[in-house]
């Protein structure tokens, strides 16, 4: 059977650009098609939402929420060049004022340009922000922008910065070691958050000490630190990376026995039934992982559920049941049109 383990989906521990932005709740009662438009948004529905969109438009609803809407839909379809164009539909209709939804269409356009490629105009959509109001967030995805263009050191101003008013915000450091990272900074990600665990010393919390270990591959200390952790609070993300560490070393047992004793806590948590799912994986039992995968998307956590989706698939064809897999692929597509490496396994699939 063809082996797909570099393609499993892992959990996602990054900051999530759009469900920090704007929360839609400056329509009106009038503006029910907006309203649901964006439930079906939520719901990955966007060709629904498109026709709920052009009923607001007939009805004379917000129009620039509409377009706000539009352009979310179109990113949701991958279509990003409609989207930018609605995006800066909306922006031309303000009245002059700033308000709140100037920033947010902001920050989806900027991700839209980023989709696309078009890495200056996306700097621009953020530096626009910045020359607003000095927001965290700006500063944050325009050194991300910087980076793909590589400007390294002014991206590190704008990370810098970043952190500047809040010095003790070791999850937002953890995001900035992320982008170093995945644009082949990661030697000086990996200083960067050394010096930060130096430089915070007795104010590093145990859990923020683990975190940032592990993603050094100082696994040991992260375990050291993270048993810690679960000790002091025994909430989810010391057992989530304490468990993670684990596996790093290929300790899967020790792993899933994290795993399974936080969920007896009754805290159905998505990323905990999802790491438990890559163990059951990593150990050959794959009708265990289903059950696993399951669980995870029956907790509704919207943000995990490409990648249990996804890793479903993938026990499915370990299983050798390709009929399941490729009617779920199906689904998947469907959903998440940008994934690649779904339709490559897709094409796979189609040949079983």
């Amino acid at each position: 059977m063809k082996k797909l383990p570099g393609r499993i989906h892992k959990t996602m521990m990054g900051l999530s650009v759009l469900a920090m932005l704007f929360v839609f709740a400056s329509c009106g009662q009038s503006d029910s098609y907006i309203r649901k438009a964006m439930e079906e948004i939520e719901a990955l529905d966007y060709d629904a939402a498109l026709t709920s969109l052009q009923s607001a438009e007939d009805e004379g609803e917000n129009a620039r929420l509409v377009a706000r809407a539009r352009g979310i839909a179109y990113m949701g379809k991958t279509s990003y060049e409609e989207a930018v164009e609605e995006f800066k539909k909306s922006l031309s209709l303000s009245n002059g004022f700033v308000q709140p939804i100037d920033y947010d269409i902001n920050y989806y356009m900027g991700a839209a340009l980023v989709k696309l490629g078009r890495y200056e105009e996306a700097e621009d959509a953020y530096t626009a922000i910045i020359d607003l109001d000095d927001q965290e967030e700006a500063y944050y995805l325009r050194g991300m922008v910087r980076l793909k263009r590589s400007e390294y050191s002014e991206a590190m101003t704008d990370f810098d910065r970043c952190i500047k008013d809040d010095p003790e915000n070791y999850t937002r450091m953890l995001d900035i070691y992320n982008a170093l990272a995945e644009n082949g900074y990661r030697e000086a990600g990996v200083e960067y958050l050394g010096k930060a665990i130096d430089d915070g010393g007795a104010k590093v919390s145990a859990l923020d000490r683990g975190r940032m270990y592990f993603y050094m591959g100082e696994y040991q200390k992260a375990a050291n630190a993270l048993e810690e952790a679960r000790r002091d609070s025994g909430d989810a993300d010391s057992s989530l990376y304490l468990g993670r560490s684990y596996e790093a070393v290929g300790e899967y047992n020790y792993a899933k026995t994290v795993y399974e004793q936080y969920l007896t806590t009754g805290d159905a948590n998505a990323a905990i039934y999802n790491q438990l799912g890559l163990c059951d994986l990593a150990m050959g039992e794959y009708h265990k992982a289903l059950e696993a995968f399951d669980a995870g998307m029956q907790t509704g956590d919207t943000s995990l559920m490409q990648s249990l989706s996804y890793n479903e698939i993938v026990a499915y064809e370990y299983l050798g049941d390709f009929t399941s897999a490729a009617a779920l692929m199906e689904n998947y597509v469907k959903n998440y049109p940008e994934d690649e490496a779904a339709l490559r396994e897709q094409q796979f699939l189609a040949t079983r």
